[in-house]
């Protein structure tokens, strides 16, 4: 029978991690609204950095005075605000991580502290080199395609009826459009800015797959046998993915695949190593056997993902 006294022993813990977890969320919680306000110090040259990308391809296609413009009173305030909402989570990161590992570390045993510390290390590393990726290589072949695309347009349709009888640089005149409306980009600065974040945000979580896969293989949900066997579905799901979340031409798409299909082969090849440390440890203590630990489907995978 269960007495008060029980209750109230019961209840303390409780208590306890209720007082830890306030804790832990006042510190990352003021360590984002601090790394948020000095963002938003900086917001304008960390602006300029974002529309790096955009402002190269506007002169590589002839523009030597590119002009951004915003549409309302409040645009450019907000979108200063969007920028230092993003870098301040990305740069209070590291406490909030740590704030998060303190709450979870004192329920975990050594070797799984052991086990869980590395993917907490590997899984900011990997989104930073996702965003970098995305920033410096899909996101300038994104808006030199897409502002190449209507330059390409206009010019074929502006050399069809001017084409002159001369030879070499002068052989192709573009004549002069008597009639119709000029098509020209005035590229808005918030629209801008969302598809480069978009396209950082969707690389840096792509690239955050060996680091769920190689969990899910330390706690035995998922195999390199099933993985492998998996391959065909994840390539098919891998491009479902990549014409989600980047813009809608081909080889951002296509760039985005080939990024993240290496690193579901790189998974593969963790869990694998996994496995076989897992096996000498268990022939170590004497608890393996070949033949019906090969035929169990728990360690070969053939039943499982």
């Amino acid at each position: 029978m269960t007495t008060k006294d029980d209750i109230e022993d019961s209840s303390a813990p409780l208590v306890e991690h209720l007082i830890e977890l306030r804790n832990r969320l006042i510190w990352a919680v003021g360590a984002f609204l601090v790394a948020m306000i000095l963002c938003f110090v900086v917001a304008e040259p960390i602006l300029d950095f974002m529309l790096q990308p955009i402002e190269t391809a506007m002169r590589d296609l002839g523009n030597p005075n590119p002009v951004m413009q915003y549409t309302a009173p409040q645009e450019y305030f907000f979108t200063l605000v969007h920028i230092s909402v993003v870098a301040g989570l990305m740069v209070s990161f590291p406490v909030i991580a740590y704030q998060l590992w303190r709450f979870v570390a004192p329920g975990l045993y050594r070797n799984e502290k052991q086990a869980f510390l590395p993917f907490l290390i590997a899984s900011p590393v990997l989104f930073f080199l996702g965003a970098a990726f995305a920033h410096y290589v899909v996101t300038p072949i994104a808006m030199t395609f897409f502002l190449g695309f209507a330059d390409a347009f206009s010019v074929v349709t502006a050399l069809l009826p001017g084409i002159s009888s001369g030879t070499g640089a002068e052989a192709i005149v573009p004549a002069a459009p008597s009639e119709g409306i000029e098509i020209v980009f005035q590229g808005k600065v918030n629209e801008t800015l969302d598809i480069s974040l978009k396209l950082i945000m969707a690389f840096g979580l792509c690239f955050q797959l060996p680091v769920l896969l190689t969990l899910m293989g330390k706690a035995g949900l998922a195999t390199s046998a099933g993985l492998g066997n998996m391959r065909k579905y994840a390539v098919v799901v891998i491009l479902i993915v990549a014409a989600l979340v980047t813009p809608p031409d081909v080889m951002s798409q296509l760039i985005l695949f080939f990024a993240v299909y290496p690193l579901y082969e790189v998974s593969i090849f963790l869990i694998r190593r996994i496995e076989k440390r897992r096996e000498a440890e268990l022939r170590a203590e004497g608890l393996w056997d070949d033949e019906t630990d090969k035929e169990d489907p728990e360690k070969t995978g053939e039943t499982k993902v």
